[in-house]
């Protein structure tokens, strides 16, 4: 096992603090529940130990469902991954993801337009950064993605609607 010092000072009640937000985070989190994961915290030396896949213990990697039945379940695709546990999920083009608003900001920015598109539901912020990149490199302009929102730099509402509606949006136009 890995060990290293550190030599500095430190107060030693921010390290059992530390410690003990640490033990809480391993007696609550699904994915350590049932391993025998543990934090000691002793005079002059803290250990950390977790079970090593293949081990006595519970691989940190485990499958939670795999205990589960398949019993009264309609049979798999042929394509499908089958057991494995991992699943691809592809984008479908033509599946409608929803309503999104498309709106022309100019107020608190300078007197400079902003294109803000925002009413994403269901997608996360590395697909709306992914999707912004996307719009920002066929409008020529930057933008960025602030509290859940796409802004883009100018009046680009007609460009964004057309990439919206190829990522399967449903783009409606808000606003001045």
């Amino acid at each position: 096992m890995p060990s290293f010092d550190i030599v500095s000072q430190v107060n030693s009640m921010e390290i059992e603090n530390a410690v003990n937000i640490a033990k809480k985070e391993l007696a609550t989190r699904f994915d350590f529940k049932g391993t025998k994961a543990e934090i000691v915290l002793e005079k002059k030396c803290m250990n950390a130990h977790a079970p090593i896949p293949g081990d006595s213990g519970q691989a940190f990697g485990h499958n939670p469902f795999g205990a589960l039945s398949r019993e009264g379940l309609p049979p798999a695709p042929e394509n499908s991954p089958g057991d494995s546990g991992h699943r691809v999920e592809a984008k479908q083009p033509g599946k409608n993801r929803g309503r999104v608003d498309i709106t022309r900001q100019k107020a608190g920015r300078g007197g400079k337009t902003v294109t803000v598109v925002k009413g994403f539901i269901g997608i996360g912020l590395l697909e709306k950064e992914q999707l912004a990149k996307a719009i920002q490199k066929a409008c020529g302009t930057g933008g960025t993605v602030k509290h859940g929102q796409i802004e883009i730099q100018g009046d680009k509402r007609a460009e964004v609607a057309r990439i919206l509606s190829r990522a399967g949006f449903r783009p409606v136009f808000g606003g001045g």
